[in-house]
């Protein structure tokens, strides 16, 4: 909002300058405003002069301060102005202005940091799309929380967010999945059974097992196929699935089966639209797409000598699909086990003659449970695997979300058990949580003295003349532009950081500092800063699915 409104002054004196024939309006649009890098460098700074000078040939410090004598005499929104090094403008912001970010925060409340930014552009976000082979490992659960954060953020920026999961019912997996569910079928009946090599040897492959044969006794034993356990277990293994998404405050708008893909045409239609355009042929039994016509090294499969196809033609397939459901953004969450195939579907996307830059893969690194210093071991098909429902159990649905995003998508994830079990301030989660429960208590201390009465336009702002005031007004006031940016960067990461930073600065005050004390008129006006702090720490939290509690 403050950043805004300087960059509208901004674009004004750079108007008057090309009126006055300082500069030409070469590099209109080209310069930008941003937070300086280092403290003294003012709140705000721009590269105009230089850029300007660029364009122009001139001198950027001449340009400079050409530039500043048009924007300084702005008092109602300027300090101070500034030229430094080659011509770098900082900007100082009136304290009176960083003080009036208040009223806004506290006359929005809720819709304090949201904005219309996405101009109401149609959004599919897909994530988790795991195969219902077995519970959501603690890899699937980063990505659930990453991806739900995401939707969470753009859905506050104006864009009109559908939440999806692919369904992958098809394929080889699916197929180990039921003979394995009928080879312990076969075990609870106490019947010769042979287990697959590469079967999955989780206790929940039995409990299936054992409800299968209380609802079906015998009556399969002598089944040839294995479509009724694959069935089973499938069905069994999405309720469980679901159920654990809904322990994390994750609800879909859609599923779309991958099996469609495969009874509605679809996957053919593709093999034949390429072969159309001569994009796709067969070699040594396969039938390949000249992915090389899209600056890839080498031609990729998409039907194996077998007939079965790869991992990249139905997901070319269903991408086709979602630009023909209409999206205008489609944001792809996967693992970085992922990373192979996506240039080759984005290549696929191309030659079906769709826009591959609508498409947005965000590719995460994988999780490492850590406990006692130790690697906490996992595997998927194995019965030593940690479920999030487990991690859930261990350190609870804030603690969990929380973590998931304490860094970057793209980076390893090592998730602390012994940090994340600690009910204490060195649990980050808590530390934020904290904050906002202190903020809580300071408001229901204020009732209590009949300090809370008053509308804030009668508040003595201008008593907020504290350096830690100042700099909690300027981190309130950045929470906005961070949520816009945090949104169309697809990096929720950016809001923990903040959320951390922001809760940091105000427990340092509050050991520092006496909200209520015998100064009426400063004690109102600090409340009013405390309540903004409330109203930014929750909206925050809440875009990462986190609970703001009242107490603790």
């Amino acid at each position: 909002m403050i950043k805004t409104r300087l960059k509208q002054l901004m674009d004004q004196c750079f108007a008057d300058g090309v009126g006055k024939g300082y500069w030409s309006d070469a590099a209109a649009g080209s310069y930008s405003l941003e937070e300086p890098k280092h403290a003294g460098q003012g709140d705000l700074a721009t590269n105009l002069a230089m850029v300007v000078a660029g364009r122009d040939r001139k001198n950027p410090r001449q340009v400079a301060q050409q530039f500043v004598e048009l924007i300084a005499p702005h008092a109602d929104l300027l300090d101070r102005v500034e030229i430094a090094g080659p011509g770098f403008v900082n900007f100082f912001i009136n304290n009176r202005v960083w003080q009036s970010v208040l009223p806004e925060i506290v006359a929005r409340d809720a819709e304090f940091g949201t904005s219309a930014i996405g101009g109401g552009q149609k959004v599919l976000v897909e994530f988790v799309s795991a195969n219902p082979t077995g519970p959501l490992s603690v890899g699937h659960g980063r990505q659930a929380v990453l991806g739900d954060a995401i939707a969470r953020l753009l859905a506050a920026t104006g864009h009109r967010v559908t939440r999806e999961y692919y369904y992958n019912d098809a394929g080889r997996q699916m197929r180990v999945l039921g003979e394995s569910t009928r080879a312990r079928y076969l075990e609870e009946l106490g019947l010769p059974f042979a287990f697959p090599e590469d079967g999955y040897q989780g206790e929940y492959i039995r409990e299936i097992a054992r409800e299968l044969v209380r609802e079906k006794g015998d009556s399969l034993k002598d089944e040839p196929e294995v479509a009724p356990f694959k069935s089973k277990a499938e069905q069994v293994i999405f309720a469980d699935i679901n159920a654990t998404l809904r322990r994390l405050d994750i609800v879909f708008d859609n599923y779309y089966n991958e099996h469609s893909l495969y009874e509605n045409g679809l996957v053919d239609d593709v093999v034949a639209t390429l072969r159309a355009k001569g994009l796709a042929y067969d070699q040594d039994g396969a039938v390949w797409f000249k992915s090389t016509e899209f600056g890839l090294p080498q031609d990729r499969v998409i039907i194996k000598s077998t007939g079965e196809p790869t991992y990249r033609l139905p997901d070319m397939a269903y991408h086709r699909e979602k630009f023909r459901r209409g999206f205008d953004w489609m944001v792809d969450i996967f693992g970085s086990d992922h990373i192979a195939t996506v240039p080759d579907v984005l290549a696929g996307v191309k030659a079906l003659g769709y826009e591959p830059e609508k498409v947005t893969v965000v590719l995460h690194q994988f999780v490492t449970l850590m406990r006692d210093g130790q690697q906490v071991k996992m595997s998927t098909r194995k019965a030593t695997f940690v479920t999030v429902d487990e991690l859930i159990d261990m350190v609870g649905k804030d603690v969990t979300r929380f973590f998931f995003l304490m860094r970057k998508a793209d980076s390893q994830l090592e998730f602390d058990l012994d940090l994340a079990t600690k009910e204490g301030q060195e649990n980050p989660v808590f530390y934020v949580q904290y904050a906002h429960a202190r903020l809580h208590s300071i408001a229901r201390q204020a009732e209590a003295k009949g300090l809370a009465a008053g509308e804030l336009a009668g508040a003595p702002l201008a008593r907020l003349g504290l350096e830690e005031e100042t700099s909690l007004l300027k981190a309130m006031a950045a929470f906005p532009g961070l949520v816009e940016s945090a949104a169309l960067e697809l990096a929720p990461h950016r809001l923990v950081f903040y959320l951390q930073d922001l809760a940091a600065q105000f427990h340092s005050y509050y050991n520092k500092t006496r909200v209520i004390g015998e100064d009426e008129e400063l004690s109102r006006a600090r409340l009013w800063l405390a309540e903004a702090l409330r109203i930014v720490l929750r909206n925050g939290l809440a875009l990462i699915g986190v609970n703001a509690p009242e107490n603790m």
